[in-house]
């Protein structure tokens, strides 16, 4: 049976870009490795954050909307908290960090025997940071952060369901992944050797009222395909399974399908291929707004509709 890898991408809704950027890049020192637009409303940013090369598993992607634009609520049928990986003994800088920034946060607080931190970004998005001693992915080392420090990439996320058993029976019997924890109303599920990336956190809660969509929310989460003859495979066993799964679409740097699971969360499912390096020089991500082919002829209305903003010099890695 075909399985997903682990957590490929998460999108959320932000307001100001410039903030958004800040934040990103200088508070949790993650590098900005694509800005582009958003292909089905080009006069919006898309944002793209991560790791050197933003490998699957470490992208936090944004939609900045603009400072006044209206806010979600937080709530069921949403991807209520992203939560990142960082190196085991980290916690004290990062207290130490938030503290200095003043960012508020709470904790550390103990789950699952892992020692974590809670906080939110300048537009409410719930974020939190996970002690994991043996996660092996490359952090961005140019940013802002010590390298033994820095973000390795997601650690997990948690959805918030009103009933979770629908949506823990399409984990189990198609994404291919399996229970591996439980604590009051949260259930642990993980896919492959269950690393930081391969972990979603179902929340039961019947009596929250249902989130709406805006600025501080996620707007979907994507799963990994290894390829595209994976995710056909994958598409074949929603559609078999009962889901309304869209035709494959192209989004430049992956190939995505789309489904609501059956709690109301947006599901996509894209490709680890062919990735970000498809269209500029590792140097070179995230310095320039890229546009598909499609988009070309309209980048100068595009580029003059767009709101300008500053990147820290330490998105490039010649910068010293």
């Amino acid at each position: 049976m075909s399985a997903v890898l682990g957590i490929h991408h998460i999108t959320a809704m932000a307001g100001a870009p410039q903030e958004n950027i800040d934040f990103y890049t200088r508070t949790l020192g993650l590098r900005l490795v694509k800005r582009t637009v958003n292909f089905d409303d080009p006069y919006t940013y898309h944002f793209y954050f991560g790791n050197e090369t933003g490998q699957p598993g470490t992208i936090l992607t944004f939609f900045p909307w603009g400072a006044s634009s209206l806010r979600g609520r937080h709530g069921n049928g949403q991807v209520e908290g992203t939560a990142f990986s960082i190196p085991a003994g980290s916690i004290n800088y990062w207290i130490e960090r938030l503290a200095t920034l003043d960012v508020a946060f709470d904790g550390p607080d103990t789950r699952f025997d892992e020692t974590y931190l809670s906080c939110r970004d300048r537009d409410g998005a719930v974020l939190e940071l996970v002690e994991h001693a043996a996660d092996r992915r490359h952090a961005w080392a140019n940013g802002e952060i010590p390298v033994e420090h820095a973000i390795r990439g997601f650690h997990h996320a948690t959805l918030s369901l009103e009933g979770y058993e629908r949506t823990a029976e399409l984990l189990t019997s198609v994404l291919g992944f399996r229970k591996a924890d439980e604590a009051n109303n949260r259930f642990r599920f993980i896919c492959g050797d269950g690393a930081p990336g391969k972990i979603i956190d179902l929340l039961c809660e019947p009596d929250r009222a249902r989130g709406t969509m805006g600025v501080g929310v996620v707007h979907h989460i994507a799963f990994r395909a290894a390829d595209d003859h994976e995710q056909i495979a994958l598409r074949d066993a929603l559609r078999d399974a009962g889901s309304d799964v869209t035709p494959v679409i192209d989004r430049q740097y992956f190939h995505s399908i789309y489904f609501r699971e059956p709690g109301g969360v947006l599901f996509e499912i894209a490709t680890d291929p062919p990735g970000f390096l498809a269209d500029e020089a590792l140097a070179d991500l995230g310095m320039h707004l890229k546009l598909p082919s499609w988009l070309e002829a309209q980048r100068a209305r595009i580029e003059a509709r767009v709101t300008p903003f500053k990147l820290p010099a330490s998105n490039n890695p010649a910068w010293k």
